[in-house]
Order: structure tokens, then sequence, then C-alpha cells
């Protein structure tokens, strides 16, 4: 479709070709319609000198750039007629996006199965593990898609956090956290709960969602579940290693980076986020420092028998000896 509806439409197919896809060669652009790759809405062949229809839909296939492996493997937790349920490795996209078209679940699962009809009923961040959702028949998705769109699904995670020190300790973490003194947690017991709701927003070309003042868009739950023992960690503790906890969230809404932006709130940021508190651009195939953050239930009534339907993740989550040591 012509994408910049707002903008004066071009006068030719091909220029249109030529100004949406820049990093497309001329050669390219040419073989679309020698080859009969470039078709209008109805089917028809369409020519580079054509004009452009308003509003109009123009079909092709473009060549897909070859994709890096993501060296991680997809579990499969459940299976039944209707439903895939999957584990999602950290590192691995949800579904085709940007640069990852061959390097997601669904494509990979369509390629393993040779399923064609696989489709992911919701998604994850690349950079968040645990369960999704797979729809195998077209004639029932829509019915386990409506439970995500009504909200009628809990979804549970788990993530793992350093504490804030104790009373009266030192930290040298929490001058370059950039958090506001009355939005964190001074201490955190055994048994802490609590509730958080905001207003988020995110700014056009800003990959951090922060909270601003205003009536709240988002709400999450968080509880903590247990501290972390040193057999739980890669590294003996030393003096200066953080305590660190594993906490239960529950978001009551959806919005984009909810769960990580409410625990950097807390002043507690999710270990090893990529872009909170501080967006440090990350190399996509660097897979030395997952965020520890895994969707970790998923519990519905089915909408097509009725029953109550529960799935936990078989991953756990685990710090890496370089999110200790900073």
């Amino acid at each position: 479709m012509h994408a910049r509806m707002h903008q004066p439409v071009p006068p030719s197919v091909g220029a249109w070709l030529r100004a949406d896809f820049p990093d497309a060669s001329e050669d390219e652009i040419l073989d679309l319609t020698a080859t009969r790759e470039l078709t209008a809405d109805d089917g028809s062949r369409v020519s580079l000198d054509d004009p452009v229809i308003p509003g109009g839909f123009y079909w092709f296939h473009r060549s897909v750039p070859p994709e890096e492996r993501v060296p991680v493997e997809i579990g499969i937790v459940h299976e039944d007629e209707h439903l895939l349920v999957v584990d999602k490795p950290h590192f691995l996209a949800s579904t085709p996006n940007g640069r990852f078209v061959r390097e997601c679940v669904v494509t990979r699962m369509r390629v393993e199965r040779d399923d064609p009809d696989l489709v992911a009923i919701h998604r994850l961040d690349r950079v968040t593990a645990g369960l999704l959702l797979l729809s195998k028949r077209p004639e029932t998705r829509g019915a386990y898609q409506t439970l995500f769109q009504n909200r009628r699904i809990r979804k549970t995670y788990r993530a793992l956090a350093a504490l804030p020190p104790a009373p009266g300790a030192e930290s040298a973490g929490d001058a370059g956290r950039g958090l506001a003194q009355e939005t964190t947690v001074a201490e955190v017991p055994p048994g802490w709960a609590a509730c958080r709701a905001t207003l988020l927003h995110k700014e056009s070309g800003d990959r951090q969602v922060r909270e601003v003042p205003g009536p709240p868009n988002s709400r999450t739950e968080a509880r903590l579940v247990r501290i972390l023992e040193e057999a739980d960690l890669p590294i003996a503790p030393a003096s200066a290693t953080p305590r660190i906890g594993e906490f239960e969230l529950t978001p009551h809404t959806g919005r984009t980076h909810q769960l990580r932006v409410h625990m950097q709130g807390w002043g507690m940021p999710i270990l090893g986020d990529p872009v909170y508190p501080v967006d440090l651009g990350p190399d996509p195939y660097d897979l030395s420092s997952p965020l520890q953050l895994l969707a970790h239930r998923l519990e519905f009534r089915d909408p097509l028998t009725g029953e109550g339907r529960v799935f936990d993740s078989r991953l756990t989550l685990v710090p890496t000896r370089s999110q200790l040591e900073k």
C-alpha cells in the first residue's frame, strides 16, 4: 500500500518503490516487473510506469537478507488439536519483525513442523523468555485471540533484581540509577508486596518508556518470592555482591516495557536489562547477559471447552557472573 498517504502521491509505481525502499537496488526493482511479481490488489500485473492509486494495495515478495542463526532452542510445553505452547528462549523474536524474519519462534516452528498455519496468539519481547501460545487452526484462532484482547488471561512473570541495601548501608550504584528518591523502595523485607499504577509514555524515536505525571494507564502487582541463596548463584557472594530477589509480577495492563519500567520505578531494575535504567544500545547477537525476566505462567478458561487451563514455563532464571559483579 502507498504508505505515505499524508504526502503527495508519487508520479508512478516505480517512483513510489524507489522512495519507500531506498535500500533496494535498481535491478531488484526492475525484476519485480520482469518476473511479474508486482501485482495490484485484483491480481493484475503492474508496470513501474503505472500511476499510483491512492489507498491502493500492491503485492510483491521481497528477498530476505541472510540471518545469523540465534544459537538457542525452543522448548515444547504443551500441544493439542488447537494450541502449541512453547518456551521462547531469551534473544529469539516471537514473530517476524524488522531484521529477524527467519530467526523467530513462528518461522522456526513453521519450518521445523512443516505447518504454515502456525500463528502466535500474542507476543513477548525478544529479550524476554517464557511461555508463548501459538494457534494451529485458523478456524479456532479468533476464539483464543479474543482472550488476550479482552484481558481474560492471567499472566504471571518472574524477574530477578538486586534488592536495595539494608538500612544504613551505602550502595555505589544508587547514584547512577537516575531515579527520583520518592519513587523508589527503601527496603524490601521478606513477604514484600506492592502495586504500581502510573502513566507510561514513549517519545517517538526513543527506546525507553518513561513514567510521567498523569492518569495511570498501567498497573502491575509485585511480590518478593524469595531471596536467592549462595547455591543459586554462579559465583560465591562477596561483601560487595548485592542480594538478589526473585519477584512475581502480575501485569493488569499490557503496556510496552511495563514490567521493566515499573521495576525500575521501584528502584530495582531487572538484571540484564539493556535499556533500563540506561539504554546501552546492545548488539542483538550478544547473548552474554540475558534479561532476567520470564513469562512464567498463563491461566485462562478455554473458550472452546470451558476447561480451566494453566501452563507453567519449564525455564528458570539464573543471574550471570557479570550481572552480579556490576
